[in-house]
């Protein structure tokens, strides 16, 4: 890795934003599906399949989690010490990535938000919405049910997160408004299918849900 390459990569921080996979209350529109068990384990996969990419993007990576990183949950996972975790705020959905960006941005020139729900969200798609902050002020990945699955931006502003009806329809098209009024740039890119709900696990890689997902990172 080159000395530019590598000092564009540390000025990136992907915030991950995930919620641990308890049975009973993870994925619970899965249930019908896949059952209790089942739909447990699948937000298992989806949070390690996630983890996986964002780490080989080769950028600074932050979890930021629910319940506190402290919480002895989090002990079971045996993800790399190299993470850097941190626990969600207090607050609604919004003031939550609201907060986590702000304080990204204290240390990074650039944050990208990105959950848990999208297997499609792949290294290769994040690198390449990252390349476009080089040029756009802001880049979204839309998902198919109306949502966001990978937002990205240089600076942040309130009215991103403020007065936005979470996990509707409206939320990326709302989020879009909002930032032409701001007078941003933005790099859109095809949606992507999160899977919420039974009509989704169609979207589901290849081998899924029983394929068996290893972390592996380049200690170098």
């Amino acid at each position: 890795m080159t000395a530019d390459l590598s000092a564009r990569q540390q000025d990136t921080c992907i915030l991950l934003f995930a919620k641990y996979p308890a049975r009973n209350k993870a994925k619970t529109r899965l249930q019908p599906a896949l059952g209790v068990d089942g739909a447990a384990r699948m937000a298992r996969q989806l949070l390690l399949h996630s983890i996986e990419q964002i780490i080989d993007t080769g950028f600074s990576v932050e979890l930021c989690v629910s319940p506190a990183p402290t919480d002895p949950c989090w002990q079971a996972f045996d993800l790399p010490n190299s993470l850097r975790w941190s626990a969600q705020a207090d607050g609604d959905l919004g003031l939550r990535m609201l907060i986590a960006s702000q304080r990204a941005l204290q240390r990074f020139d650039k944050v990208v938000l990105v959950g848990t729900d999208c297997p499609s969200l792949t290294t290769a798609r994040i690198q390449t919405a990252v390349q476009q902050l080089n040029q756009h002020d802001a880049v979204m990945i839309p998902a198919t049910d109306g949502g966001y699955v990978l937002l990205g931006f240089r600076q942040v502003n309130e009215s991103l997160f403020s007065d936005i009806v979470w996990s509707t329809p409206s939320v990326a098209a709302v989020t879009k408004q909002r930032m032409a009024a701001l007078g941003w740039t933005l790099a859109l890119f095809d949606p992507l299918n999160d899977i919420d709900e039974p009509k989704d696990l169609v979207h589901l890689p290849l081998g899924w849900p029983d394929s068996q997902l290893n972390i592996k990172v380049d200690n170098d």
